[in-house]
């Protein structure tokens, strides 16, 4: 089996391997999209993190929204969204969130954010405020959350738990070899240590993580950081693979495109550790097709999630 690398794809040896295919997304729905967005002066990770499935998802009328505006307190050398200093708190977001949330018609939102760690809190209010007033405006409405880490400060963690959305989510993103280089202001056990907490402080929320694969590491520490994953709590997995936003020197190149094959293996891997849901493909993403996760997961376990 031949290995394709960054270095014979940058050279013209290779062009992207063909599983990455996609149709040519409707361009109607997606101006209607982002009209919406900059109307309502809301950002979505879709567009900052130049994801690859923006007009799968878009042209279904799904997004995930993204607060604390555009500009993230950390510069993890996988990641396209802007570094720098932060932008001032907007308090009309939650509302203007909601409102989003009830012009698209959505059954189920994905709501993300930048990392703060230049608030008190690291953001955890603006989930909550932004949950209350999702489920203010559209009860029926299933949440999401993708979150930093919050320095797994205990207030803040509880904070988020007590608002309680259907699945709360913090990514690993990589192996605990290469998390230094990945994620330099990051800790490989606090991010497990965020997870198991959450699985602590409410049980009837589903805990997800993702993976990105392609970036060094073996599929030995691979199956070895899933374990880790499982042991922490977390229910919910998503693996994909790692491409460069740029070719700065910022951003990590990537080190092998992995098969299919090698994904559908980690999948089988993961739900033969007691994982109830385990997304795995090289377009896959933390908060792609998010819905038909949670709608599995919750398949799995009627009994326990009976009034999510």
């Amino acid at each position: 089996m031949t290995m394709i690398t960054q270095e014979k794809f940058d050279s013209g040896l290779m062009k992207l391997p063909a599983w990455f295919r996609q149709e040519i997304p409707d361009m109607q729905k997606i101006r209607a999209m982002k009209g919406l967005f900059r109307s309502s002066r809301l950002h979505t990770v879709c567009e900052s993190a130049n994801c690859p499935n923006m007009g799968t998802c878009w042209k279904q009328g799904v997004a995930t929204f993204m607060i604390l505006g555009g500009t993230c307190t950390r510069a993890c050398r996988f990641c396209s969204v802007p570094a720098g200093r932060p932008d001032l708190i907007d308090h009309e977001e939650p509302q203007n969130v909601a409102l989003a949330v009830k012009q698209l018609g959505l059954r189920y939102v994905v709501v993300t954010s930048v990392a703060r760690d230049d608030i008190e809190d690291e953001g955890a209010g603006q989930f909550a405020r932004t949950i209350g007033a999702i489920r203010r405006l559209t009860p029926e409405v299933k949440i999401e959350v993708l979150i930093p880490d919050f320095s797994a400060k205990e207030g803040s963690l509880k904070i988020l738990s007590d608002a309680a959305p259907e699945v709360i989510s913090h990514n690993i993103e990589t192996v605990r070899r290469l998390a230094p280089s990945v994620r330099p202001q990051a800790l490989h056990d606090r991010s497990l240590g965020v997870l198991r907490r959450f699985r602590g402080l409410n049980n009837r929320v589903f805990i997800k993580s993702s993976l990105m694969a392609g970036i060094g590491e073996t599929d030995e520490e691979i199956i070895e950081v899933m374990k880790e994953l499982r042991e922490a709590g977390c229910q919910i997995l998503t693996i994909g693979q790692y491409l460069a936003p740029t070719r700065n020197k910022r951003h990590l190149p990537v080190v092998r495109f992995v098969e299919p094959e090698a994904f559908e293996m980690y999948r089988q891997k993961g739900l033969e550790m007691g994982f109830v849901h385990v997304e795995s493909g090289p377009l896959v993403r933390s908060s792609y097709i998010a819905e038909q996760g949670y709608q599995a997961a919750l398949g799995r376990l009627p009994a326990r999630h009976a009034t999510v």
